[in-house]
């Protein structure tokens, strides 16, 4: 018998608590929660769960302050569920270590995805067990060989150019995962590189144009506005 993943959802609105713990206890996951932060590092350590749903939002203390004692210690995947937009707000959790970031209000089979997501790459080296055994990634008509540095859609080679495949192959790498900005550009062009979006903009356009069939609604790599881009996963 398959052991159920345990989820420790730390969030204070309990109707917003008991909502996410019956879509997750709906789906096959244990779950326990926690109402403040103080309550919710005692039960990280004595409940060990697999995956933790944080909001930012706690009446004692700053949800990031809880992410950043936990990165302290461990890689326990961690998904900020929040109310607040901003983009520096995103970008400070996924820069302390967050596994994703999900705006509220949101959908569940987003939060579903993103929770399957998460607990996978804990459970894979980082990159990916499959792109490691046969040098390539496939999603949908998508292939990435990693090993011939070609791009394909459809058995097709679209012909990117160095730069275009460094980026789609980055993000394959970390498919369903929020990659920042300036983490892109750093892993891209150098840690010296100056931070301007503008250029990974210009290279994402050219991408989209060629492994998109709507580049302005694209299926493979999608915009997290204000924060970077995303991969999208095998199972999406």
């Amino acid at each position: 018998m398959k052991l159920k993943d345990k989820v420790l959802i730390i969030e204070d609105e309990q109707s917003i608590s008991n909502f996410i713990s019956t879509i997750l206890g709906a789906n096959g996951y244990d779950t326990i929660a926690a109402g403040s932060g103080e309550e919710a590092l005692s039960m990280i350590s004595s409940h060990c769960p697999d995956l933790i749903i944080l909001d930012l939002g706690l009446p004692d203390m700053d949800g990031l302050d809880i992410l950043q004692e936990v990165r302290s210690w461990s890689n326990l995947p961690i998904i900020v569920v929040s109310a607040r937009t901003h983009e520096h707000d995103k970008v400070k959790a996924l820069d302390l270590g967050a596994d994703d970031y999900i705006e509220k209000p949101f959908g569940t089979s987003e939060l579903l995805a993103r929770i399957r997501t998460a607990i996978r790459h804990t459970r894979t080296p980082l990159t990916n067990g499959g792109i490691a055994q046969s040098g390539k990634l496939s999603i949908g008509a998508l292939t990435i060989d990693y090993d011939k540095h070609h791009v394909l859609m459809n058995g097709t080679d679209v012909h990117l150019t160095l730069n275009e495949f460094k980026i789609v192959a980055l993000l394959g790498k970390y498919a369903g995962k929020v990659l920042t900005y300036d983490y892109m550009i750093r892993e891209i062009w150098g840690p010296k590189a100056k931070a301007d979006n503008q250029i990974l903009r210009v290279n994402m356009a050219n991408i989209r144009r060629k492994i998109e069939k709507n580049p302005a609604a694209p299926e493979y790599i999608f915009t997290e506005i204000g924060v970077g881009y995303r991969m999208r996963d095998e199972d999406e």
